[in-house]
C-alpha cells in the first residue's frame, strides 16, 4: 500500500498560523516516518488564499473563501489518490476537511461512509450558528440537514453522506447541543458510541461501527478528531470560545480505537485535525501525535 500524505494549512477562524501550522508542525516532528516501511508519498500542502476572520455576507462562514478552495482542491487531491489505489492520510487543518474528503469518496466509490472519531457530533445549523465556524456544521452539512445558505459550489457537492452510513464515535457534546436546543443525529439512523462505552471495550466500539455503515457503504473514510481526547490529556487541542467539557478518551483508547477500525475492511483513507502548534511551542505534543499515528498505521494493510 502507498500512503498519499496531504498538508492541509487551514484555520477555521480565519487566524494566521494556529490549526494552519499543524500540517508542517507534524512534519517537523517526524509524520513521515510513522508509517514505517511502507512506501510514502507526499505532495506540498494545498495552497490556498490569506486567510480571513471575517463572516460572509450571504452564508455568515468565517473565512470562507480559503475554506471553499480548501475543499475545492482537497477533494480534486483524494480523487486523484483513491483513482491511483493509494490510501490517502489528510492532515492539519479541522474539521471541514470532511467536506473535501467524503465528497472525493463519494465521488470515487458512488457511496460513502464514515467513521466520524469526535467529541462532537458537528451538526449545528448553518443559519444558527453563532460564529460562523465551519467545523461545528460540517456533519449537518455532509448529511444536507443544512446548507441552503451555503455558497453554491458547496452546496453542488451535498449531500454526500447518509445517517446509516455515519457512525460517531466519541461525542460528549450532550450540554453543547440542548443549550443550541440540537437533538442527535442517532435519533436518525446514526450509530453512535459514547466515551465511556468507547473506554470499556475499543475493538467492540469500532467492529460495530464498520459494520453499522458498511451495510449501507463498502467503502468508508476514517475521520480521527484529537478533541476526542480528553481535555486535560492533550492541551493543544482548544480553539476560540471553547467550553471545559468533562470526559473523553485517553491515549490508549483512542490508540486502540483507531487501530482496530483500520484493521477493518472497506478502509479507503483517513484524516487527523484539530492540533494547534502555538498551544505546544516545544513540540511534545506534535511528538506525541506521530507516536500515536505510527502505532495506529502499523494496522494498515501491507
Amino acid at each position: 500500500m502507498t500512503i498519499e500524505l496531504i498538508g492541509v494549512p487551514f484555520d477555521g477562524f480565519g487566524r494566521r498560523g494556529h490549526q494552519a501550522r499543524a500540517a508542517a508542525a507534524l512534519r517537523d516532528a517526524g509524520l513521515e516516518r510513522a508509517f514505517g516501511a511502507r512506501e510514502v508519498v507526499s505532495q506540498p500542502d494545498l495552497a490556498l488564499p490569506d486567510p480571513d476572520p471575517g463572516r460572509a455576507d450571504r452564508s455568515g462562514i468565517m473565512n470562507e473563501r480559503a475554506l471553499l478552495v480548501m475543499v475545492d482542491v482537497l477533494n480534486q487531491r483524494v480523487c486523484q489518490a483513491l483513482g491511483g489505489g493509494r490510501f490517502p492520510v489528510v492532515y492539519g487543518g479541522d474539521c471541514t476537511v470532511l467536506l473535501g474528503t467524503v465528497t472525493a469518496l463519494r465521488d470515487v466509490a458512488s457511496v460513502a461512509g464514515l467513521v466520524f472519531i469526535d467529541g462532537h457530533e458537528d451538526s449545528t445549523p448553518l443559519d444558527v450558528s453563532t460564529d460562523g465556524e465551519a467545523a461545528n456544521m460540517e456533519i449537518g452539512l455532509l448529511l444536507g440537514i443544512t446548507g441552503q445558505l451555503a455558497p453554491a459550489s458547496l452546496r453542488r457537492r451535498l449531500p454526500a453522506l447518509s445517517h446509516k452510513a455515519l457512525a460517531m464515535l466519541g461525542p460528549r457534546d450532550q450540554a453543547l447541543r440542548q443549550r443550541a436546543n440540537l437533538g442527535t443525529l442517532a435519533q436518525s439512523g446514526a450509530f453512535a458510541r459514547s466515551p465511556e462505552m468507547i473506554a470499556a471495550d475499543p475493538l467492540q466500539a469500532a467492529t460495530e461501527a464498520i459494520d453499522h455503515i458498511r451495510a449501507r457503504a463498502p467503502d468508508w473514510w476514517l475521520h480521527v478528531d484529537l478533541d476526542v481526547l480528553r481535555q486535560d490529556i492533550l492541551v493543544a487541542q482548544r480553539v476560540p470560545g471553547d467550553h471545559d467539557e468533562p470526559g473523553g478518551l485517553d491515549w490508549a483508547q483512542l490508540t486502540q480505537l483507531v487501530s482496530a477500525a483500520i484493521d477493518g475492511d472497506g478502509i479507503r483513507g483517513m484524516s487527523l485535525t484539530i492540533y494547534d502548534p502555538e498551544q505546544d511551542p516545544d513540540g511534545h505534543e506534535a511528538g506525541r501525535i506521530v507516536d500515536f499515528i505510527a502505532a495506529a498505521a502499523s494496522h494498515l494493510p501491507g
